[in-house]
């Protein structure tokens, strides 16, 4: 770990209370969700990490405390250093504070994951669907969505499938 990534985990577990771990040499922070906004704010302004590359969520249904993690990686283009971050998110109500005023980018994958996870960004300035269209139900991405497809027929479960089907069977 280079000095400025370990200065700024350093930083952000004593400021904000974050864990850390680290795996296969990737450092990951697990930030209580009141302190997003600050912590990603501190990693900006004091250790250079300005652009955020990465941001997503994860949906661990049928666990509800928490559901969901919402993750951020932050990239240093002056040390060339990532940090992730991570944050849990309850089931009910899945909600978290925007960090679009740190940065900028993160208008846009805030929406996508406000669409497909239905994770609501407080304080977002335009949170409306990006990629389903706008009278879609429900958010695809979450693992208790369903599923709705057609089982593929083979051979085995022909007879089966061709009942299914509206004409019949043949």
């Amino acid at each position: 770990m280079d000095e400025n990534l370990h200065s700024a985990v350093s930083a952000v577990t004593e400021r904000f209370g974050a864990t850390v771990s680290e795996f296969r040499g990737e450092t990951t922070l697990l930030l209580p969700a009141q302190h997003i906004v600050a912590a990603l704010r501190t990693l900006r302004d004091e250790f250079h990490y300005d652009m955020l590359p990465l941001e997503t969520a994860v949906d661990y249904y049928p666990q509800t405390a928490p559901r969901f993690h919402v993750v951020y990686g932050v990239y240093s283009t002056r040390t060339s250093a990532y940090l992730f971050l991570r944050v849990p998110v309850a089931a009910d109500p899945a909600e978290v504070d925007t960090v679009e005023g740190v940065y900028p980018s993160a208008n846009w994958r805030e929406r996508e994951i406000w669409d497909l996870f239905g994770i609501h960004f407080r304080g977002h300035s335009d949170l409306r669907r990006i990629m389903m269209p706008p009278n879609w139900e429900g958010h695809p991405l979450r693992k208790d969505y369903p599923l709705g497809y057609e089982e593929v027929q083979h051979t085995f479960n022909y007879e089966e499938i061709q009942l299914q089907k509206p004409h019949g069977e043949r």
